[in-house]
C-alpha cells in the first residue's frame, strides 16, 4: 500500500514502547509512538507508520542501523531519541557522540522529512541514575543546538515535569507505564500541532506507607529489575539483542480504545528512563 504521509519513529526502548504492555502486539508492547500512530492514521488515510526502535540501542547503533533503514522508507515525519543508554554507561564522550547524531539529522532533514528530537528526562532526585542529570542537561543542550541548526522540532521531556509523578512509569522504574505512554502521545501530537482524542490519563491515589514498607518495596525492585540491568551493563548485553524493529514497513494501526492498566508499586519513584 502507497502511503503519502509516512511517519517513522526511531531510538531505544523509550520509542519501541517498552513499559506499556499489550500481548497482542510485536514485542507484546504497544507505546506512545504507535499511540501516536493511531491518532494519525484515524484522521487521515494517507499515514503509514514505521517503527524501527529497538531496546538498549545506543546512539551509534541507532545511526548505523535505523538511520540508513529509516530513508530507504522516504518517511516525511520522523522522531528520534536515543542517548539515553549512552549517558548510564560508566564513561561517555557525549560531544564526540553528537558529531554523529548531528550528521543523522541533517541526513534525514535532507530527505525532506520534518523531523521531531527530544530531550532527555530529568534525573533529578534518583537515588540510583540522579548523578548522570549533569550528562543529559549537556546531551540536551547538544539537542536543541542541532534542532536549531537543521530546522528540527523539540519535544521538551526534560520539562515536562508532570513526569516527575511516579504513577505514570512502569513497576520497573525505569520506563514509562501505559499512562505514561498515553501522556507522551498527547505531548507529541501537541508538538505536531495535531487534535487528538486520547483522554488524559486519571492515576490512582498514591498509597501511604510507612517505613518498613518502603524499604521492603525498594529492596523488591532492587532484586528484580536493579540487578538484572547492571548485569546486562557489566556482561556487555541487552535487553534487545535477539531483537529486530517492531514494524520495519509501513502499517495502518487502528486507533484501541482499551483502557491502561494502572497498577501502583508501593513505594516506587520514578527513575530515567534506562533503555
Amino acid at each position: 500500500m502507497d502511503f503519502s504521509k509516512r511517519f517513522v519513529a526511531l531510538g531505544d526502548s523509550f520509542t519501541e514502547g517498552v513499559g506499556d504492555d499489550d500481548p497482542s502486539r510485536p514485542h507484546g508492547v504497544r507505546g506512545w509512538a504507535d499511540r501516536v500512530a493511531e491518532q494519525l492514521c484515524a484522521a487521515d488515510g494517507e499515514w503509514g507508520y514505521a517503527n524501527l526502535a529497538v531496546r538498549g540501542k545506543k546512539v551509534r547503533q541507532v545511526v548505523a542501523e535505523q538511520v540508513p533503514a529509516a530513508l530507504e522508507l522516504k518517511p516525511t515525519l520522523v522522531t528520534l531519541y536515543a542517548g539515553g543508554n549512552d549517558i548510564l554507561r560508566p564513561s561517555v564522550d557525549i560531544d564526540d557522540l553528537m558529531v554523529e547524531y548531528d550528521a543523522a539529522v541533517a541526513a534525514l532533514r535532507g530527505s525532506g522529512a520534518a523531523v521531531v528530537l527530544f530531550t532527555g528526562f530529568d534525573s533529578a532526585g534518583s537515588a540510583v541514575f540522579g548523578k548522570t542529570r549533569g550528562r543529559t542537561a549537556i546531551y540536551n543542550e547538544w539537542v536543541r543546538e542541532v534542532a536549531d541548526k537543521h530546522d528540527a522540532v523539540i519535544a521538551d521531556y526534560w520539562r515536562w515535569r508532570e513526569f516527575k509523578d511516579w504513577r505514570y512509569w512502569a513497576q520497573d522504574r525505569l520506563h514509562m507505564g501505559a499512562p505514561g505512554h498515553t501522556l507522551m502521545a498527547k505531548r507529541v501530537l501537541e508538538v505536531l500541532r495535531h487534535a487528538d482524542t486520547i483522554d488524559t490519563p486519571e492515576l490512582e491515589t498514591a498509597p501511604a506507607l510507612g517505613r518498613l514498607r518502603k524499604v521492603q518495596a525498594d529492596a523488591q525492585w532492587a532484586r528484580e529489575h536493579v540487578v538484572p540491568w547492571v548485569k546486562r551493563r557489566l556482561t556487555g548485553t541487552s535487553s534487545g539483542d535477539s531483537l529486530t524493529a517492531r514494524y520495519p514497513a509501513y502499517v495502518r494501526l487502528a486507533a484501541s480504545d482499551a483502557a491502561p492498566d494502572v497498577v501502583p508499586d508501593a513505594g516506587a519513584s520514578p527513575e530515567p528512563d534506562a533503555r
